[in-house]
């Protein structure tokens, strides 16, 4: 169904009918739920602490019922916040705080664990070049300049094997 199509069958009901309809889906689909609880509630904050409480948890896991859990350091998990984030219209500073914190954590794990799977660094490259474009499409480079170069600061110090293609990407810009 088009757009058109659909604005003309929606001009057809009347407003019980769209009521029905808006309940309906706030029942049957959790994102149509979640985005009427953040338009009508928009707790950016606690949304925010949550995101980063489950991304930590990815790389430094809470121990539970005694046994040690294994670190899964899965980006998947970051992405579908930040996802979810800009899907719901947050603020494109908090957006960026958790692109950046997705980076920080990772590279925290790093610096006392060896990591020898080549794609966790491909991975963390990606991240690095999706929170620039970001914070340079939204204006708002020059408040979050600090914490990338300290980003790109410690690929170097902890020798990452793609430094090289960090490094092409803050050449890219001039600070």
């Amino acid at each position: 169904m088009s757009k058109r199509d659909l604005k003309k069958y929606l001009s057809e009901l009347n407003k019980v009918q769209l009521e029905e309809q808006i309940l309906e889906l706030y029942e049957k689909f959790p994102p149509v739920k979640v985005y009427y609880n953040f338009v009508f509630n928009p707790k950016e904050d606690s949304l925010l602490q949550e995101s980063k409480l489950k991304i930590s948890n990815e790389y430094f896991p809470v121990k539970s019922s005694g046994r040690k859990s294994k670190p899964k350091m899965r980006r998947s998990v970051a992405q579908k916040y930040i996802k979810q984030f800009i899907l719901l219209g947050v603020d494109p500073f908090v957006i960026a705080d958790l692109m950046l914190y997705n980076i920080e954590i990772a590279q925290t794990f790093s610096a006392e664990n060896t990591i020898k799977q080549e794609l966790f660094y491909k991975s963390i490259l990606n991240s690095f070049e999706q929170v620039v474009q970001f914070v340079i499409a939204n204006g708002i480079f020059t408040e979050f300049k600090g914490r990338i170069i300290t980003i790109y600061n410690e690929t170097l110090m902890q020798k990452w094997r793609n430094q090289a293609q960090f490094s092409a990407i803050i050449e890219s810009f001039d600070y």
